[in-house]
């Protein structure tokens, strides 16, 4: 059995893959406050059962032996984009709030090292019950 294979991990790696391409978006949206006509934009939140069912849980197919055949689709990480203004916008068409965005990144941020630690801890627990 492949460690980073193993459905939590695959999960907590689709996490951080979705909360580092929300953090360039953010960053993208403090980067043009100024831009007239500039609205900020987001990520659509991730759908759990989705994640669930992707990651092989949930009764789901999986490939447990390297000789098996791949699931279609498995491990896409492409996440959807929308427009997510903070506030009116502007007279030059400026939808981007500095403050509400920087609140994002800081939780993004937050976010992404709980999954990093959790992501760690359930290496270190693997490596330890498989005697490493």
């Amino acid at each position: 059995m492949n460690l980073p294979d193993v459905p939590l991990l695959s999960m907590l790696r689709e996490r951080m893959t979705w909360l580092n391409q929300r953090q360039d978006l953010l960053s993208q949206n403090v980067a043009n406050a100024d831009t007239p006509g500039y609205v900020a934009k987001d990520l659509k939140a991730l759908d759990f059962e989705k994640a669930l069912r992707q990651s092989g849980s949930g009764g789901a197919m999986m490939t447990t032996n390297s000789r098996h055949i791949a699931l279609s689709g498995a491990g896409a990480s492409k996440f959807e984009e929308h427009d997510a203004p903070d506030q009116a916008a502007n007279p030059n068409g400026n939808a981007v709030s500095l403050e509400m965005e920087m609140i994002k990144v800081s939780d993004t941020q937050a976010q992404f090292q709980a999954a990093a630690n959790l992501y760690a801890k359930a290496m270190t627990l693997m490596k330890t019950a498989i005697g490493h």
